[in-house]
């Protein structure tokens, strides 16, 4: 699994650790610090090895009640779309 995390070097700790949990760090980046209104905030890069639960109970997906999506008619919502 790879994940790029940004946050305060406290944020970061704290989100490796429970990653960590999950399983084991296989590459951990460096920190690059981030400018702008980013400034106090840095970017991570990690890679981990997490284990699947193999035989887990999965529920199935109930697919004989509506899921409470709407379809659109694109056609007609692309007439009335305003140019920009």
């Amino acid at each position: 699994m790879e994940a790029w995390l940004t946050g305060t070097r406290a944020e970061l700790d704290a989100a490796t650790t429970a990653l960590a949990d999950l399983g084991h760090v296989i590459q951990q980046g460096q920190r690059w610090p981030m400018g702008g209104v980013d400034v106090g905030r840095y970017r991570l890069y990690l890679r981990l090895v997490v284990a699947t639960a193999a035989g887990r109970h999965r529920p199935a997906l109930d697919t004989g009640t509506d899921a409470g999506g709407e379809l659109i008619d694109l056609t007609a919502a692309r007439a009335l779309r305003r140019p920009a």
